[in-house]
């Protein structure tokens, strides 16, 4: 038997036309960015909300941007210094997460109002304090010194929302496990981590856009020509005097390409793990 199409009452109506609105409102910026970068300089300043024509259309931004090899090592970097921090803040985060919510011990409330405090205060504030010790250890203009920054960064934020997952599982599966010999790492990572993907996916995309598209930290720690990142590399298409506004936008609509790519293939497991316990 066929399913009926949910009844249109009024509040329903009101609630997509606010999603429909605010998808609009957040892919406008992007599809400008697009638009423009496939038009002529003159073009863009003309009418920048206009789609390209065959009179306005240029492909001269992205002749710029990947004719320039140093583009591809500012991708590189990029793309290092994103997939080894998210690597090691999904392990630290959800080890760390299994052990706050599986074991009970004394100061464990503390600990978790300590990674709590981690998440209201930014990072940003202590620059001083990390470019001194990046400095004593010879770690700066390294891609080492963002992914520890970057994993210090994300590892709240992913202790305290794999540990509210991890809080759901069933305690009968992994006493069930227990009895049968299996050892905590493998409970963990054979019962646990496959039950709290979604969790996972959501702490994936939710750390890695800060990352990909921060500027403040590789200014300052990696600010060498071999460690630039992308959004630092970007930059030398803006001038004091004059900027390249075609290789800017060129070089923007490649670098919002992969944090699409990820939240594509990533998305049904981040609406899962954002409206998880929502419907009981």
């Amino acid at each position: 038997m066929a399913k009926s199409l949910p009844k249109l009452t009024p509040s329903r109506l009101f609630v997509h036309a606010a999603l429909l609105g605010y998808l609009v409102l957040a892919m406008a910026p992007i599809l400008l960015v697009f638009m423009n970068s496939f038009k002529e300089r003159g073009a863009i300043f003309d009418d920048p909300l206009a789609w390209p024509t065959p009179e306005t259309f240029s492909m001269v931004g992205y002749h710029k941007v990947l004719g320039r090899s140093d583009v591809w090592l500012y991708f590189g970097n990029s793309f290092t210094v994103t997939v080894a921090s998210l690597f090691f803040i999904l392990l630290f985060g959800a080890m760390a997460a299994w052990a706050l919510s599986e074991y009970k011990f004394n100061g464990n409330r503390w600990l978790k109002l300590f990674f709590a405090f981690g998440i209201m205060v930014p990072i940003r504030l202590g620059t001083v304090s990390i470019l001194q010790i990046m400095v004593s250890l010879g770690l700066v203009n390294t891609l080492t010194a963002l992914v520890l920054v970057y994993v210090a960064q994300g590892l709240p934020l992913a202790i305290m929302i794999l540990s509210e997952f991890m809080g759901q599982v069933p305690s009968e599966l992994k006493d069930a496990a227990r009895c049968d010999g299996i050892d905590e790492f493998r409970i963990f990572f054979q019962v646990v981590v496959p039950l709290i993907r979604p969790a996972i996916a959501t702490v994936a995309v939710f750390t890695m856009v800060p990352i990909w598209n921060d500027l403040w930290f590789p200014l300052i720690l990696a600010p060498s020509e071999k460690t630039q990142t992308i959004t630092l590399g970007i930059q030398q298409f803006v001038g004091q005097y004059a900027t390249d506004w075609n290789a800017v936008l060129a070089a923007l609509a490649l670098a919002i390409i992969p944090v699409v790519v990820l939240y594509a293939l990533f998305s049904r497991q981040l609406i899962r793990g954002i409206t998880a316990g929502a419907v009981k």
